[in-house]
């Protein structure tokens, strides 16, 4: 058995069906012959992406795979692999490498040596005796623990080698651990006791798939909840004791309960400390529950650290929890004071959320768009910078995994391939991705992609012909030589590529554009609507 056909059958028996890559790299065709479909991008960080999003909305169930060619093309994906690192999640990236005899000597790419920082494994195959053993290795590292991209370079020269047959490889095992008795026991003690508690929980859920604990740890003792963006949709938005979800921009009512905390009890979450996540109050007692125990006190001093799959760590508590509280705490005045806040915060907001004005209030978009779709049959992501902002506090996530969040590294152009990754592992989704005019001259040529492969994502692109989040910085450079200024007629980009595209100017004009929008997707065609947007640079920020 050659080398490719032996890594496909590893591939196809871990349950992999998609392998998202770009040419020259043979597996490509390797997979093909094992039935697990390749979709090739026009940019490799998107097809990381991509990738990336195959694993969040299966909780990692499935592994999202990419390859690509030696040299620029591993050069060209490094972003996307780092993205995958900063937000934990597990991707395999399978590059090919130098031949064994140059892969050395510079200059030449190293991909296992030069991704090993931010990957959470990475290995070149040198034998191809020891195939199975090496990727055995990279799929407990992809399968087990917290998640991060595993790198398994594949040599130019070693696509001729024999595997020895038959092929000794099986599914590797997936573990869960929790935490402590003794410290559960002293979490429970605080939590069951704390005045003004705060549950803020992480994307941990998500891949615990721990949603049904947490919602009945919130509704056993009345607790709030908040999200990191990566949780968001952990926790329904719409329940009375959801605060929201935090970034850089955050509901009112975030804040305010964090700072009023006596109590904060994180669950699968890092407390990475982030200019795009919620800032921790100091002077909280801080519970910390968390899969990696080298996350305990990186950013935020715990009392007490549960290490744990987040479902673990939650069934455990509520067992603990029960021994004397037997009942569900009553959550009327603690829902009451959260409504107040959302009430009072949105009033401040409501005049930009229906803005009658043109250029469009991006903010009338995103508010028109979340009271358009079918909330529970749609998953959503947004860009960097603005879109981020002005989607993230406003719109309710009920069902799990229906809106992808990120904010611990920022690249823009990343919505697109999460959007497209998501629709192939959710085919039956209307999956959005929100993004700018900047974002889209980072990605924009992969939508092509999105037409070529079949897949009918719908993106909601803001243009004010400006990169409008960086006016506030460069005063100068902007009023002596343009420098913000940016422009394109991305509604006819899409329609040149075969998509469906349409420009919209006029408010009236925003429901009835995403109507035949959602049409076209279910017709199977991917949708760019572009709506021409005012230079929008206020955001809610804690405070406001």
């Amino acid at each position: 058995m050659k080398l490719g056909t032996a890594i496909a059958e590893i591939m196809r028996r871990e349950g992999i069906e998609i392998l998202c890559g770009y040419p020259v790299n043979h597996l490509i065709e390797h997979a093909a012959k094992a039935e697990i479909r390749p979709v090739m991008v026009r940019q490799e960080r998107v097809g990381v992406h991509m990738a990336d999003a195959i694993s969040r909305v299966t909780s990692g169930r499935t592994i999202g795979a990419f390859c690509m060619q030696h040299g620029p093309g591993a050069e060209n994906a490094m972003g996307g692999v780092a993205q995958c690192f900063g937000e934990s999640v597990p991707v395999l990236v399978l590059p090919m490498g130098y031949q064994r005899r140059l892969a050395h000597i510079e200059p030449n790419f190293n991909s296992s040596e030069a991704m090993k920082p931010f990957a959470k494994s990475s290995e070149p195959i040198i034998l191809a005796a020891e195939v199975a053993n090496i990727f055995r290795r990279a799929f407990t590292k992809l399968k087990n623990g917290r998640g991060g991209p595993v790198i398994v370079e594949i040599p130019s020269d070693m696509w001729n080698e024999e595997v020895p047959e038959p092929l000794n490889y099986t599914p590797v095992l997936r573990t869960r651990y929790g935490a402590d008795p003794v410290h559960v026991r002293e979490a429970a003690a605080l939590l069951t006791g704390a005045k003004r508690p705060v549950i803020y929980a992480g994307q941990g859920v998500h891949y615990a798939q721990a949603w049904p604990q947490l919602k009945r740890l919130a509704e056993r003792l009345a607790i709030p909840v908040t999200t990191s963006l990566g949780g968001k949709s952990s926790f329904p938005e719409t329940h009375p004791l959801s605060l929201g979800s935090g970034g850089l921009a955050v509901p009112r009512a975030v804040p305010k309960f964090l700072g009023e905390a006596d109590v904060i009890f994180g669950i699968g979450c890092s407390f990475t400390e982030t200019s795009f996540g919620i800032a921790m109050p100091k002077g909280k007692t801080i519970i910390h529950s968390t899969l990696d125990p080298n996350h305990l006190n990186k950013d935020v001093e715990a009392k007490i650290g549960l290490v744990g799959d987040a479902g673990l760590v939650l069934d455990a508590l509520l067992e603990e929890i029960s021994k004397t509280v037997t009942a569900d705490r009553d959550a009327s005045a603690v829902a009451a004071e959260i409504a107040a806040s959302h009430k009072e915060w949105l009033a401040k907001w409501m005049p930009k959320l229906t803005s009658n004005d043109a250029p469009l209030s991006p903010y009338r978009v995103l508010w028109d768009l979340q009271h358009t779709v079918d909330i529970d049959n749609t998953i959503i992501t947004h860009d960097a910078g603005s879109p981020r902002d002005q989607l993230s506090p406003f719109w309710k996530a009920v069902t799990p995994l229906s809106y992808l969040g990120w904010g611990k590294t920022t690249q823009l152009g990343y919505g697109l391939g999460l959007a497209m990754g998501a629709k192939l592992a959710k085919p039956d989704k209307l999956c959005i991705n929100v993004w700018g005019d900047a974002a889209i001259g980072f990605t924009g040529m992969d939508f092509e992609t999105a037409v070529r492969e079949r897949i009918p994502i719908m993106s909601i692109l803001l243009n004010n012909f400006s990169m409008a989040i960086e006016l506030k910085v460069m005063p100068i450079s902007t009023e002596k030589y343009r420098s913000t200024d940016i422009s394109g007629d991305y509604a006819a980009m899409a329609r040149a590529f075969g998509g469906y595209g349409e420009r919209v100017t006029k408010p009236e004009d925003i429901i009835p554009a995403i109507k035949r929008g959602i049409q076209k997707t279910r017709e199977g065609v991917p949708v760019l609507l572009e709506f021409i947007t005012s230079k929008e640079t206020e955001v809610s920020r804690p405070g406001t």
